[in-house]
């Protein structure tokens, strides 16, 4: 049976990127655990803008990547963490609230507009799991470069059943 969440990913056109075998990103970056549970809390390693094992849209908002872009990456990492997220659980419907990100956007030193892209995947993170549970807690740092070129990266941790 599909889950109201997994029904709603179909109705959107959305699919979820796998997370297990060669097409897995989170088993390129060292030693790390994609998750952790810790009682009622999901702890998700950090997502980034991957597809088809490319980064997309590399480099630094402000030089090489426009606003429109870093939106598009972070609401494709969005999805990214989506999928992180039924990997540890297995069913969507276990999330009652997405606590809260980090959020890490690589930039130029006067690049100042890093909130205007994180709010793009909690927008993507809205129109799919709904305002009660979709809006958490947020911050958003701007960086001098993230791992592989990345223009975006999360780090999130969700309330779960």
């Amino acid at each position: 049976m599909t889950g109201n969440i997994e029904s709603r990913l179909k109705e959107l056109g959305y699919e979820l990127p796998p997370t297990e075998g060669d097409d897995y990103y989170g088993t390129l970056y060292g030693t790390m655990k994609p998750f952790h549970i810790v009682g009622s809390v999901l702890h998700l390693s950090g997502h980034v803008p991957i597809r088809d094992g490319k980064p997309v849209f590399p480099g630094r908002l402000g030089e090489s990547v426009t606003v429109a872009q870093g939106q598009e990456a972070a609401a494709l990492t969005a999805m990214n963490a989506i999928a992180g997220i039924k990997q540890a659980l297995g069913d969507l419907d276990r999330v009652v609230s997405i606590i809260k990100s980090l959020n890490f956007v690589a930039c130029a030193p006067d690049f100042s507009d890093v909130h205007v892209v994180s709010t793009a995947m909690a927008n993507r993170f809205v129109e799919i799991f709904g305002e009660e549970i979709g809006i958490g807690c947020r911050a958003t740092i701007g960086v001098q470069s993230l791992a592989n070129n990345f223009c975006f990266e999360t780090w999130i941790e969700v309330e779960i059943i």
